[in-house]
């Protein structure tokens, strides 16, 4: 039985991964930490029947568990992290604190790295390309929502060196959970309900550089990208449409076929036939990324539809299939 602790247990993500271990044959949550909410149960917070009782986070017993998810801020991760490390357990960190390779680019983005001697130790969690690296590793920075709905689709392009100009363009549509529990003017109700808006045009958003970086580490080369996220009036969901120019020789029917190779084995990658598009449904409430590929009317322009659930796949599934690799469990056990 895999002991876990979570910090940030009342966020929409940690909520998530409450729901999903407690369900988990192998796996049995020893503490649950909130900063604003310690001492309540997770049953005074959300409208469940969870008895899970909240602690603050300078209480956590790290000596108790094997492993510690971190559904943090950024800049907050990091060194708790590295408390987590040095307590003995393994982590897998739900921010951008490991994400990125270079602590420069980090700067650029988020600011001063909090700890950037744990950088070299953390593996990217995206299981379908870091598998075998997950196995071994004791630290384990989980994706971004944005990102692995981009990357998936991309790897097999990006790995086969058929991504054959810049930019790669991704017009990325996200329901409201993916801005976090903490309400915005943007995120009120009365702003997102019967609306739809575009937010950090073009090359601003914080996941671009950390789709850039794993587009580089599959092709060998650098790859721009331009990136327009928007807010969907729905709770969850992800849908991406990723605009890609291949060699003109390549039809849709040949995308489709490498991708369909890359994944045919994978139990959270759902590949459509051609002639369907991915949709919301297709994903929503499950830890699967659901792709579709369809032609763009000239040779080599390819549209690619990706799909999946910000908070399972885009979050707290895709720790947990992390979580089931590090220790050697079937990476579907308790997830759907």
């Amino acid at each position: 039985m895999i002991r876990a602790g979570i910090f940030g247990a009342t966020g929409y993500a940690g909520y998530q991964l409450v729901s999903i271990l407690q369900r988990h044959a192998a796996a049995r949550i020893v503490f649950a930490c909130s900063e604003s909410h310690a001492g309540q149960r997770l049953s005074d917070v959300y409208p469940c029947d969870s008895p899970l009782e909240l602690v603050a986070p300078a209480e956590a017993p790290l000596d108790s568990v094997d492993l510690v998810f971190l559904c943090t801020p950024n800049g907050v991760s990091a060194p708790l992290a590295q408390r987590v490390i040095e307590a003995g357990a393994k982590c897998i960190d739900f921010s951008a604190d490991l994400r990125l390779h270079d602590r420069d680019v980090y700067g650029k983005w988020y600011g001063e790295h909090p700890a950037p001697e744990l950088l070299p130790d953390a593996v990217y969690g995206l299981p379908e390309v870091y598998r075998q690296q997950l196995k071994t590793t004791r630290l384990v920075a989980n994706p971004g929502c944005y990102t692995t709905c981009a990357l998936i689709p991309l790897y097999p392009l990006a790995r086969a060196g058929l991504i054959a100009r810049d930019p790669v363009i991704i017009d990325a549509k996200s329901g409201v959970s993916g801005a976090g529990v903490k309400l915005t003017e943007t995120t009120h109700f009365v702003n997102v309900h019967d609306n739809f808006s575009t937010y950090k045009i073009g090359h601003q958003h914080r996941h671009v550089p950390e789709i850039e970086q794993e587009l580089a580490c599959f092709s060998g080369k650098p790859t721009r990208i331009v990136f327009t996220p928007h807010l969907l009036p729905v709770a969850r969901g992800i849908l991406e449409t990723l605009y890609v120019s291949v060699p003109p020789d390549y039809a849709d029917k040949d995308v489709h076929a490498l991708i369909a190779e890359q994944y045919q084995e994978e139990p959270f990658v759902q590949l459509l036939p051609l002639g369907q598009g991915a949709t919301l449904a297709h994903s929503v409430l499950s830890n699967r990324c659901t792709i579709s590929v369809h032609s763009a009317g000239a040779p080599g322009e390819i549209i690619i539809v990706s799909t999946l659930d910000n908070l399972v796949k885009g979050a707290a599934g895709q720790a947990v299939q992390n979580m089931n690799i590090l220790f050697g469990l079937n990476e579907t056990t308790g997830l759907l």
